[in-house]
């Protein structure tokens, strides 16, 4: 492994390329320390300590942000923003026949799509923005901190509007940023720039375990964290590394005196069809009942059931419900993601088929069949990786953003693979050798 990095940074081009993309991390995780103009900052620090590092309901968002958020930087809203655009997009893409058209024009129609995205993440920026200045001045953001209600000594109109116009601003950066890392860098920069923001948490999250353990001076609860991350991260490899081979033959054309056709090749099925979309769209829905309390004060039945079996990660309810969400999500993204009618059209157009399949609607129903066999395993899975944090939540008295778990290893361990594989790809390329041996 350390002589393949050796021969990447011996390579000009792939050096150039590595260079610039941490030259963008480090630019990234400075703009993640600066405050936002307006805000007290040692009053923030205060309350950011109390709350052990993002507790409560903003904690997924403040891992995206690599605790910008709970800081109230000028890059405080992370990549949530531009996340939160491309699923709408994709969405919608499913329903508006416009945008499924664009999808199916190619590069000039991937191009429309991303500027409409790029619209709607400003858009939401201004959005969550103002929200988020509304909560740290109402002193709801760090919960029960004695100063929460200080942080933001100058409440007027225009320190308000200053403060949305600075966050907006640094998601338009990050944006940006994100997008030179995928022209001129290695990987997809999004997912590189939220692979950073997650691993940044990593080393205060596993130190805050050790200062928390009773048995050998923490050490012991240290050692069965990592051993846990590494069996952890070696499930979440294997997972998403498996799927499933449907095979397709070409049948042979003579055009003139040359034919063409006749290969064989395969449609890969992963059993995570869905990734870690389904987590995210599970984590957000759960947040809106606690979110719907906070904001309205309501002291009646209803909000005290949600207090009690909705807000806390450790309540058996939650988890049920959480459990079940992510089954759900899995099946529904995957249905909306993967057309098995249109795979089978477009094969049946190019002569393909699947031996043993009839051409047309029984292929159809074929691939519908198996992607949901397999779609049932990757769902459990997610669900089962998504309550890791849960369980440490108990057992260790962890925080909730218990680093080896949940969206966090999935995002790590997925970003850190195709990551690997841009490398590996550029290595051969020129030396005709791979990343890993």
């Amino acid at each position: 492994m350390l002589t393949a990095f050796a021969r990447a940074f011996k390579t000009p081009d792939l050096r150039k390329k590595l260079l610039f993309t941490l030259g963008i991390l480090v630019l990234y995780r400075l703009g993640a320390h600066l405050p936002v103009p307006g805000v007290d900052y040692q009053k923030v620090q205060t309350c950011y300590d109390q709350a052990k590092g993002g507790q409560g309901l903003f904690g997924l968002v403040n891992m995206f942000s690599g605790g910008a958020l709970l800081q109230i930087t000028i890059f405080a809203l992370g990549v949530m923003p531009y996340i939160t655009a491309s699923i709408i997009l994709q969405l919608l893409t499913v329903v508006i026949p416009r945008l499924e058209a664009l999808k199916k024009e190619g590069q000039s129609g991937q191009g429309k799509i991303t500027q409409y995205t790029r619209y709607l993440t400003v858009a939401l920026a201004v959005l969550q923005g103002t929200g988020l200045v509304a909560v740290a001045r109402s002193g709801a953001l760090f919960g029960n901190c004695s100063v929460g209600n200080q942080i933001v000594p100058n409440q007027s109109i225009f320190t308000t509007v200053t403060m949305v116009i600075t966050m907006t601003a640094g998601t338009c950066l990050i944006m940006w940023l994100g997008e030179l890392i995928t022209d001129r860098g290695i990987g997809n920069g999004m997912s590189i720039l939220m692979f950073t923001s997650i691993a940044a948490g990593f080393p205060s999250a596993l130190w805050a375990i050790k200062l928390q353990g009773k048995l050998i001076g923490g050490w012991l609860e240290f050692s069965l964290v990592i051993l846990c991350g590494l069996a952890m991260v070696a499930l979440v490899v294997f997972v998403e590394q498996a799927q499933r081979r449907i095979p397709v033959q070409y049948a042979k054309r003579m055009i003139g005196r040359r034919s063409y056709g006749g290969t064989s090749t395969y449609i890969p099925l992963k059993v995570n069809q869905a990734g870690v979309i389904p987590v995210i769209f599970a984590s957000s829905l759960l947040y809106i009942p606690a979110l719907l309390v906070q904001f309205t004060g309501s002291h009646a039945g209803w909000a005290r059931w949600i207090q009690a079996n909705l807000v806390k990660g450790d309540h058996p309810i939650y988890m049920a419900t959480y459990f079940l969400l992510i089954v759900f999500f899995a099946f529904f993204y995957v249905a909306i993601s993967f057309n098995p009618e249109e795979v089978a059209d477009n094969m049946k157009k190019y002569g393909g088929f699947i031996p043993g399949i009839r051409a047309g609607r029984p292929t159809a129903e074929y691939l519908s069949y198996v992607l949901n066999r397999i779609t049932w395993p990757g769902s459990l899975y997610l669900g089962v990786i998504a309550l890791v944090p849960t369980v440490a939540l108990v057992t260790l008295n962890a925080n909730q953003n218990f680093p080896f778990g949940g969206t966090s290893i999935l995002i790590i361990v997925g970003v850190g693979l195709e990551t690997v594989k841009q490398i590996e790809s550029q290595l051969q390329q020129r030396n005709y050798e791979g990343f890993l041996r």
